[in-house]
């Protein structure tokens, strides 16, 4: 009897309440829940909104009723955490189950359902045919315009590679998917074909092999905001998307001397952008030491372009992607290039505020 009594009590002991929860999410906040603070900063409103769009556009509802659909400001917000800490579907399923923070950042209470990974998942993809990430990305920066943070600033280019899960393919299949086709033992497999990425590709970089696609960025010098940005496979050199990322609107530009050949330096004349890339010497003809001390007073500027690819490294769980094929990819490193973004911007209004 002492022992039923003992249980019950402890058990009363350890309910949860509404001033409980109410109690410890508090505590979070003393704490310092930077998704709090990121919340309170910036108004993600319109950024739900245009994803509710996207998807009511591309699965408009057919009949009244059936299984409800979890609310974009869940949806959305979900994909955000998932790239914030770069976790597949399921981790992101079980930690808006298990985390307090991500709970209240998602807008659920405890009793609140939680999407599953499939969910997850089909929204993702949804937004992934849509340009989701890029449109979403392209509204964030007018916001952050008229906040005033996009200023006029000299501009840097980079690449990163973003790897992707390795193919274990022969070396006919992999010369097959160079030409652009499809091999043909694949085509009568279809479960295997989809697990099969036809438009990542190899390359080798400071004598290692990396396997996966590009993630090209424009910066501000200053403000170290990503104004635009490319995905390419990985082995496209990275001064093949120049000409897309920058225009008449920049003054100027730092890069580093992958940039500095003839047609680069062609479409920063013709777009009036002042050419700051560094110049590279040959076997033929080595720098002068002019050239040199010119070189290192551009990286001064030149190496702030790095900080972007350096936070999402370290504080964005990381630059690979689990997905496969261009599209979904695609996708993902726009999510990634927003994130950074919304991060970045965080820091930027709150040195403002100071």
């Amino acid at each position: 009897m002492l022992n039923e009594v003992t249980q019950e009590r402890a058990m009363n002991e350890h309910q949860y309440t509404f001033f409980g929860d109410h109690h410890a999410l508090e505590a979070l906040s003393q704490s310092g829940d930077r998704l709090e603070q990121l919340d309170k900063i910036l108004d993600l409103a319109p950024l739900v909104a245009l994803a509710d769009k996207i998807w009511n556009d591309a699965r408009p509802l057919k009949a009244s009723c059936g299984r409800n659909r979890q609310s974009s400001e869940v949806m959305l917000r979900a994909l955000l955490l998932k790239r914030f800490y770069n976790l597949s579907n399921e981790q992101t399923e079980y930690q808006l189950r298990d985390r307090l923070s991500f709970m209240r950042f998602a807008r659920l209470g405890l009793g609140d359902k939680v999407p599953d990974s499939r969910t997850i998942w089909l929204y993702a993809d949804t937004l992934a045919k849509n340009d989701g990430a890029l449109r979403l990305f392209e509204l964030l920066n007018e916001q952050l315009e008229q906040r005033g943070l996009m200023v006029k600033e000299g501009m840097m280019v980079d690449a990163t590679i973003v790897e992707v899960p390795r193919q274990r393919n022969s070396r006919e299949e992999n010369k097959t998917i160079k030409e652009g086709k499809t091999p043909e033992a694949w085509k009568s497999q279809p479960r295997k074909l989809a697990q099969k990425d036809l438009d990542a590709r190899w390359v080798k970089k400071n004598g290692q092999s990396h396997y996966g696609y590009k993630n090209h960025v424009k910066t501000g010098a200053r403000t170290k905001l990503i104004k635009k940005f490319t995905v390419s496979e990985a082995s496209e050199h990275d001064s093949q998307e120049l000409p897309r990322l920058v225009d008449e609107t920049d003054g100027s530009l730092h890069a580093d001397s992958a940039y500095g050949g003839e047609p680069c330096a062609r479409h920063l004349e013709k777009c009036g952008v002042a050419n700051q890339v560094h110049e590279k010497g040959t076997r033929a003809r080595a720098l002068s030491e002019e050239q040199k001390r010119s070189n290192t007073e551009k990286s001064r500027i030149r190496a702030r372009v790095e900080h972007p690819f350096a936070f999402m490294e370290k504080s964005l769980g990381g630059i690979y992607n689990r997905c496969i094929g261009m599209v979904r990819n695609a996708h993902e490193i726009g999510m990634m290039n927003l994130s950074y973004n919304l991060w970045r911007s965080v820091f930027l209004l709150r040195q403002t505020a100071k």
